[in-house]
């Protein structure tokens, strides 16, 4: 018998509820699309493409998230690996990333389907306004019954504001799009407890609990992508993390990966019976916070005393100018920064309520103190998110 959740709608096995997901977002990484020499497979694209429209006709919306720019414009420039040096990698992704969009565009037609090409860079997910135009876009494609094809711009994306990934940024589109599910295609079949090669390495079925990930060693990519298990791993705890359960399958099992579909009787069906599956959080987090944590670039940090430390992170308080102990950065009222512990750890973040030039003279100080125009809190606790997972230590912005 399914259990409840907190706001009363019964809690589906994760299985049964990727299978019946009205909204999918599937990513597919270069690995799985490319041949060994580094070109485009059509035949294995032809066959995503198929588990694709097989899943579409039953009145799904697809998102389809690919990677494969890159890979599939290394052989027309005649190169035999991916470049490493960013302008090498810029120019083959101009090239690749017109022959990756025509042959989806042929190979969906072969459906009936069409495909809208939908390429992004951070800016569109780290600035709030961007972020809502892109849901905008998103819901109006979907209405249409078009499937958008999503990548990240790598011919305009710099070093310093990319995704990494497309893991992650799968992850952000499932949110953006309020998908009830996402599928994560690789040449893996499942995660394992150790190095899939080792023969005492076991798969692992489901993950209900970060806690089971602890020990478990990942590899840090394959050869023609960017995204290792690691990155996959943390997209599915960045989309269960917003009550999105995620499946991780081999490409090769795309069409079982995706059988199913939203109708009635598939919520009685076991759904995929491959790959693992990382359980959602009990709670959809809302479109702000989610954003706020995952998407938003910070514009500097706040240091805090262990009193402000617990008071946000325990207590869920707001942030007062008593417990700041340092100002970092150049920002503005509105910005996003990050609230560093006192070893130098990011414990949350925030939307700051006032200039980084007007805090030094107020911080330390209790609110009783201050001049009436400045009784205020410096992050409301409606504009802060406790990081669940802080960042290394190190230095804060600058």
């Amino acid at each position: 018998m399914n259990a409840v959740i907190p706001d009363g709608r019964p809690q589906v096995d994760t299985r049964v509820a990727i299978g019946a997901a009205r909204t999918i977002v599937v990513k597919v990484g270069s690995s799985s699309l490319t041949t060994a020499a580094g070109g485009l497979d059509a035949a294995r694209l032809d066959a995503l493409v198929d588990a694709l429209a097989a899943r579409a006709e039953t009145g799904s919306n697809v998102v389809l998230v690919s990677s494969g720019a890159i890979a599939a414009g290394l052989a027309p420039l005649g190169l035999r690996r991916r470049p490493r040096d960013l302008p090498t990698q810029q120019a083959a992704a101009s090239v690749g990333q017109q022959q990756l969009a025509a042959r989806y565009a042929d190979s969906f037609s072969r459906h009936g389907l069409k495909v809208g090409q939908v390429l992004l860079t951070t800016d569109d997910v780290v600035r709030r306004a961007h972020y809502r135009n892109a849901q905008r876009t998103f819901a109006r494609l979907l209405h249409f019954g078009v499937v958008p094809v999503v990548n990240e711009n790598d011919t305009v994306a710099t070093t310093e504001i990319r995704f990494g990934d497309n893991d992650r940024l799968a992850a952000l589109v499932a949110h953006l799009v309020g998908a009830d599910a996402l599928v994560l295609l690789s040449d893996v079949d499942a995660l394992y407890t150790g190095d899939p090669r080792l023969p005492d390495s076991t798969a692992i079925a489901e993950i209900t609990d970060p806690a089971q990930l602890t020990g478990i060693a990942m590899d840090s990519g394959s050869e023609l992508g960017t995204g290792g298990m690691v990155s996959k791993v943390t997209a599915a705890m960045i989309a269960t993390g917003a009550g999105i359960p995620v499946l991780l399958a081999d490409a090769a099992q795309a069409t079982t990966a995706l059988a199913g579909g939203p109708g009635p009787q598939n919520g009685l069906q076991p759904g995929p019976q491959i790959g693992t599956v990382f359980a959602p959080a009990l709670r959809r987090t809302s479109a702000r916070l989610f954003w706020l944590r995952h998407a938003a670039s910070s514009s500097g940090a706040l240091a805090l005393d262990a009193g402000a430390v617990a008071a946000v992170t325990a207590r869920r308080k707001s942030l007062l100018p008593a417990g700041i102990t340092a100002v970092r950065g150049d920002f503005e009222s509105g910005d996003v920064v990050d609230l560093l512990g006192p070893e130098g750890a990011v414990v949350a973040r925030g939307i700051v309520g006032h200039d980084a030039a007007e805090l030094p003279a107020i911080i330390g100080r209790h609110l009783a103190d201050l001049p009436m125009e400045q009784r205020r809190e410096v992050v409301h606790a409606d504009d802060l998110v406790v990081v669940r997972h802080p960042a290394r230590r190190g230095k804060a912005p600058a």
